[in-house]
């Protein structure tokens, strides 16, 4: 006789800055629920883990990144990737995050049925000696807190001549960890956060470093303090001091965003001058810095304490704005005619995005099809009863809307038992208009974008990357909206009312 699987209440996928603050949560605000945390790899961390080039960081300040419930208290503001892993890794010894985590588990399939109420799960297991094995689970609530980043392998556009070259070829997201490029000519291609984070950090060593970039990129330049946030720090306690320093990034954050979407021109200017005055070189700023789109079309990159602008000027490092005719064994020759000798070719050219960490699912048999479905408050699925998608804000941290997801998970749990559904799946309005689910003209979501659910015209279809905006709806919305449930048990009272059917 065939046993049957385990059953957990709530299933987190990822082990990641998403999924640690995801497990807080459930741990704390669905403290009778059985859950587990499915990390395939074998490290907690997620992005943090698996990205080791020199200099990397976040460009979001560690107010908002970090966790509301975690004070941050290190003196950068913006902070390195080891410090961010780090916290993340003590926030997660708490006992009852710990001891859910199950390493070397990546989830391969999940077929969830309306008659059983669950979602059955495949999961590919590794031990330690690499072997796998293929093992179920069920559980009632799917929370996908892996991201939306294809961990092994990034974009790779071809670039032509690249075998000619005999010198040695680095991806950022496999960096080596015994490369050396001391005293030597090192050449990025690309010029978006990675390669804005590489060029000071690597210049330190090299004999120089040239950022070949094919068109140019919005940069600021930002203090790696913050003064504001360091006062709070010396008069209020850690919690507090910590809550009101998020709480002025979070208002700052937004206010420099809606200026650069309702007055561009405006915001061109300042970034531009801000440029200027710290270059001194206003014909590098005109042919390397001044991108043909508006601010915030794509992602702003950040330069802590200007960083890169001052390895530019101290001339250790260099932008180069061109295309690429061909590499050749010493270097690279561009549209213009001039080459530019390398030892070392760093290819920052980009993350590949990969909807639901590359697993299939399906609904009572039916396969999903994702990039047919829309979104729902920016992490539910048309459709799709009992799953959440963890995806976080492209014009600010990443963990705001992250934290306000997890806790919209743990409502609808509640929301669920406290009625006596065992499910509930959003319905889609008629008369939609679509947009992608991310609002970017980068290359990265571009390319990936149609695999992914649509946002709507209306609330709660649309992802309105505005945090003031969203935490109400999070918080205290109303959890029945455009939702279908399974028909709940006959009352054996009459329920109170229930405020937040009353409140949209």
């Amino acid at each position: 006789m065939t046993s049957s699987p385990e059953h957990l209440d709530v299933v987190i996928v990822g082990a990641g800055l998403s999924g640690i603050g995801a497990a807080y949560r459930v741990s704390t605000e669905l403290k009778d629920k059985s859950f587990a945390v499915l990390e395939a790899r074998t490290a907690i961390g997620g992005t943090w883990d698996l990205f080791r080039y020199p200099g990397v960081r976040s460009d979001s300040d560690m107010f908002t990144l970090g966790y509301p419930f975690r004070p941050w208290t290190e003196a950068k503001a913006i902070a390195d990737g080891s410090s961010i892993l780090r916290y993340i890794r003590e926030t997660a010894e708490d006992p009852r995050i710990r001891e859910r985590i199950r390493f070397s588990t990546k989830l391969i399939a999940a077929a969830w049925s309306s008659a059983d109420a669950r979602w059955t799960l495949d999961l590919e297991v590794t031990d330690d000696d690499g072997g796998t094995e293929r093992r179920s689970l069920t559980c009632g609530f799917l929370y996908l807190c892996s991201g939306y980043y294809n961990y092994e392998h990034g974009h790779e556009p071809a670039l032509a001549g690249i075998g000619n070259f005999e010198g040695q070829v680095v991806r950022p997201q496999f960096w080596p960890e015994d490369l050396d490029y001391t005293g030597k000519r090192v050449v990025i291609v690309g010029s978006g956060a990675t390669a804005v984070t590489l060029l000071p950090n690597m210049a330190k060593d090299a004999a120089h470093v040239t950022m070949l970039q094919r068109s140019p990129t919005y940069i600021t330049a930002v203090p790696s303090r913050d003064k504001f946030s360091d006062a709070a720090r010396r008069r209020l306690p850690a919690g507090p001091a910590h809550h009101v320093a998020r709480a002025k990034n979070i208002l700052f954050t937004q206010a420099f965003y809606q200026l650069c979407r309702r007055r561009p021109e405006f915001a061109k200017k300042f970034i531009r001058e801000q440029t200027t005055r710290i270059l001194g070189d206003e014909q590098s700023v005109q042919e390397n810095f001044v991108p043909a789109y508006n601010p915030w079309d794509q992602r702003l990159c950040v330069a802590p304490s200007a960083d890169f602008f001052k390895a530019l000027k101290s001339g250790s490092a260099s932008v180069v704005t061109d295309t690429i005719e061909t590499f050749t064994p010493h270097g690279v020759r561009l549209a213009s005619g001039k080459e530019v000798e390398a030892d070392v070719v760093v290819t920052a050219t980009g993350l590949s995005m990969l909807p639901l960490g590359g697993a299939t699912f399906s609904v009572d048999g039916r396969p999903v099809q994702l990039g047919d479905s829309w979104v729902y408050r920016g992490l539910m699925v048309s459709g799709v009863p009992n799953l959440a998608l963890c995806v976080g804000y492209t014009n600010a941290s990443w963990t705001l809307r992250a934290d306000l997801s997890s806790r919209y998970v743990c409502r609808f749990v509640k929301y669920l038992d406290r009625h006596g559904h065992r499910y509930g799946a959003p319905t889609v309005e008629e008369g939609m208009r679509s947009r992608p689910i991310l609002d970017l003209t980068s290359g990265y979501v571009q390319r990936a974008v149609s695999a992914f659910p649509k946002q709507g015209d209306r609330q709660p279809w649309t992802m309105r990357q505005n945090y003031l905006l969203d935490a109400p709806s999070a918080l205290h919305g109303n959890l029945a909206r455009n939702m279908v449930f399974d028909a709940p048990p006959p009352p054996t009272s009459i329920p109170a009312p229930d405020l937040e059917e009353i409140h949209a």
